[in-house]
């Protein structure tokens, strides 16, 4: 189970924190990621362009001329793809371009990407990003006092009202809560930097095990159960 000292905000050293080797201890899956990052792509494309076919272009319908005879080229519509003004043809319609990943798989890619920043050692875990007051300043010395330089992922609560108004105008900074984590800003970003909040959290979310842990003894109450009510029968 790996281990990360804990700094507060002057990048004093106040603790360890033990890291689930499930969350924290992933092998790197690079095809995972791969496709996560183009669902997640593809889930943030708007899909709103769309060109104007022969039946959305405003014209009459009706037949310029007859068919034969006239030595003109024949024609039926103005609203004809040949004709300046008319429709267009096998353009770009309007589109979800969105598609459905299965949960495993997005939480295997976030976990294996946690486990990667953690191996390049651009892994930060802070006791609290409290600021007293909501500052620029003040948060910008803490990111130089903690060495934080380039593109920087917080995961913080986004009840941290100082937090999020002293980052705002910070370029190359983030702030996310641990539900909104995603895999794109944890590749973008150069840096992570966790609270022990945010740590818990990330676990009890991606931890595989988490959630099964009630299951077995579920399971032995419903056997039980069940014979209590075959012996009930019986009688």
């Amino acid at each position: 189970m790996p281990s990360v000292k804990v700094r507060n905000l002057k990048n004093e050293e106040v603790g360890d924190v033990e890291l689930s080797d499930a969350v924290f201890g992933a092998e790197l899956n690079e095809a995972l990621i791969h496709a996560a990052v183009k669902a997640f792509l593809a889930g943030a494309r708007q899909g709103t362009v769309g060109t104007k076919t022969r039946g959305d272009v405003s014209g009459s319908g009706r037949k310029l001329w007859k068919q034969k005879g006239t030595g003109r080229a024949r024609i039926a519509s103005i609203r004809s793809p040949l004709w300046k003004g008319g429709g267009n043809v096998h353009g770009p319609q309007a589109r979800d371009w969105s598609h459905q990943m299965p949960k495993k798989m997005k939480r295997g890619a976030l976990r294996s990407a946690l486990s990667e920043r953690l191996r390049e050692g651009n892994l930060v875990v802070v006791e609290a990003f409290t600021l007293d007051q909501p500052k620029t300043k003040d948060f910008v010395n803490a990111l130089g006092a903690l060495e934080l330089t380039g593109k920087t992922l917080i995961v913080d609560s986004l009840d941290n009202a100082n937090l999020l108004l002293s980052s705002r105008n910070v370029q190359g900074t983030k702030i996310v809560n641990s539900r909104g984590l995603n895999i794109y800003d944890l590749l973008y970003h150069d840096k992570l930097v966790l609270s022990r909040a945010a740590v818990d959290e990330l676990t009890a979310l991606l931890d595989p095990h988490a959630k099964d842990a009630g299951q077995p003894e579920t399971a032995t109450e419903e056997a039980g159960a069940g014979e209590a009510e075959r012996t009930e029968e019986a009688a």
